[in-house]
């Protein structure tokens, strides 16, 4: 009865929830939004990118403290400024028993280069990676790169022969509502495999047997459960239905804090707020003005920089559970200096009056696209914009939907989007890699990919591939405090803040926080009942 109960679960498409062992240790978290896809290089997003960390991993990896370790790549050596050589950990198996080899390496690169990947910039500096023999891969670099090691660490390698096998060579793109054999299945070297997937409901892991390192959590089972309801959610840990909660309202920060038995875990994020324009398009397309763009005028986006109130978003909005910025990247980041995060001041009058200069005295109407299960009450801080805008006449439509529906509407290759609220972590730690994701013009293949705006600066974009290579610390910062200045005075985008990461956990769960926010089941400690 088992087995007809599994196989009519896997004809209809759905999974089946399987019981876990008697006396294991079953972890069980919640978050508000779903992990979509579960193909590594589906998505640029962290929650995604942590998420599958547990089953994929990359040549290195960063430890507790976000220091670059060893992970797939045993040592590594650079011949030559611009060749780096890998040489893979021995005994190395894909959870299906495959083994690891150079092989693997070569086609993972080819893969998240390809079309419909959301990671190609991991491989932007990178002329070639070949296979040396079966145990040694080399990388080599267009130019000296200072922190490819840093790069590389959201890159989780793929088996070539799954791939093969399912039909999945190539990551589909999310954006054209596109799906593979990888979108709903993984399978990889990490501590971790999967064993059901139900989209939008509940993702179960179990402990990878044949995993090549030395486990130092002791769950056999993690369950994620997607519980959108904010007070649900909470609910949720407080009653010990899960141990641990990923996305924390601020609201109830206080609340779980004073209750017994669970614990808030709060720390700065690396990831920048901001809000982004469309200043590509002859018109904009989601606005009443007609036959042009009102953002490809700097004096109305400076107009809109100066009507928000960054200060009163973190009081109201954030209840003091961020750090307002003026910078698109912020503390803990290398290139951030103190010196650099000044805003625009908000002058309402000043507003007014730079919007009649540019033509529009009476404001103008534009739609604004915001994930309503992304970031840390982020339809609130939209509708917060929404309010702050409207004060100097530019009349905003809100169009906040959940994440899934949000990322393919404003990210390329469509950039169905105006006027959006996102958000960046520099995975690599490291001021280049906001500029060249964010401010550095798209060049068709992997620079600007996440400009979603379309702004281009020919001094930012010399900058950013001056920068890139630059060995020098003084001459390098130099060169990111000048690309943060003009991206300030130009009004290229609006940062908001630096926000706060906050999760919570019952008492008998152990875990680590970074600021990159990757939560990783590799650390988790469950304490015996």
């Amino acid at each position: 009865m088992r087995r007809l109960a599994l196989a009519a679960a896997l004809l209809c498409g759905t999974a089946l929830a399987i019981p876990a062992p008697a006396g294991a240790q079953v972890f069980r978290w919640a978050n508000d939004g779903d992990v979509n896809p579960m193909d590594p290089y589906g998505r640029n997003e962290t929650f995604l990118l942590t998420f599958n960390s547990n089953i994929y991993e990359p040549l290195v990896r960063r430890n507790k403290e976000m220091q670059v370790e060893p992970a797939l790549a045993a040592r590594w050596e650079q011949p030559s400024p611009t060749v780096w050589r890998f040489h893979l950990r021995p005994g190395v198996k894909f959870s299906d028993g495959t083994p690891f080899t150079a092989e693997d390496v070569v086609f993972s690169a080819q893969r998240v280069r390809a079309q419909g990947s959301n990671l190609q910039a991991v491989l932007a500096s990178v002329k070639e990676v070949r296979k040396v023999d079966d145990a040694t891969v080399e990388i080599e670099t267009l130019a000296p790169n200072p922190i490819l090691l840093q790069e590389l660490t959201t890159w989780g390698i793929m088996s070539k022969a799954w791939a093969e096998k399912n039909n999945a060579t190539k990551p589909a793109d999310l954006t054209s509502k596109e799906e593979s054999f990888a979108t709903r299945n993984a399978m990889g070297t990490g501590p971790f495999r999967l064993v059901s997937r139900e989209p939008d409901r509940k993702t179960v892991l179990e402990r990878n047997p044949g995993w090549w390192d030395k486990p130092t959590h002791n769950i056999e089972r993690a369950e994620l459960n997607i519980i959108a309801n904010d007070a649900t959610r909470v609910a949720a840990l407080l009653s010990g239905e899960v141990d641990f909660v990923y996305t924390v309202p601020p609201q109830d920060v206080t609340r779980i804090g004073n209750t017994q038995g669970v614990r808030i875990i709060q720390g700065p994020e690396l990831r920048t707020i901001y809000l982004g324009m469309d200043q590509q398009r002859p018109e904009l397309l989601k606005s009443d003005v007609k036959g042009k763009n009102p953002f490809q005028d700097v004096r109305v986006r400076k107009a809109m920089y100066q009507a928000i109130d960054v200060n009163a978003i973190q009081r109201t909005v954030m209840r003091g559970q961020s750090k307002p910025t003026g910078l698109m990247w912020g503390p803990g980041v290398n290139g951030y200096l103190p010196a650099d995060d000044t805003r625009l001041p908000v002058d309402i009058e000043g507003a007014k009056k730079l919007l009649a200069e540019a033509g529009y005295p009476n404001g103008f109407g534009v739609t604004m696209d915001c994930p309503n299960d992304r970031y840390v009450n982020d339809e609130a801080i939209c509708t917060a914009a929404v309010s702050m805008l409207a004060r100097i006449g530019v009349r905003v439509t809100l169009n906040a939907q959940t994440r899934a529906r949000f990322f393919a509407e404003v990210n390329g290759p469509r950039y169905n989007t105006s006027f959006y609220m996102l958000g960046w972590t520099p995975a690599t730690g490291d001021a280049h890699n906001a500029i060249y994701n964010l401010i550095a013009s798209r060049d068709g293949k992997a620079r600007g990919v996440f400009n979603n705006g379309g702004l281009t600066n020919a001094r930012i974009d010399e900058l950013t591939d001056l920068i890139a290579v630059e060995t020098d610390a003084a001459k390098r910062q130099a060169m990111i405090s000048e690309v943060g200045k003009i991206t300030r005075e130009e009004a290229l985008y609006i940062p908001l803040h630096q926000q706060q990461i906050v999760w919570a956990a019952r008492n008998n769960a152990e875990v680590v926080q970074t600021a990159d926010n990757y939560f990783q089941l590799r650390h988790v400690r469950l304490q015996t009942k």
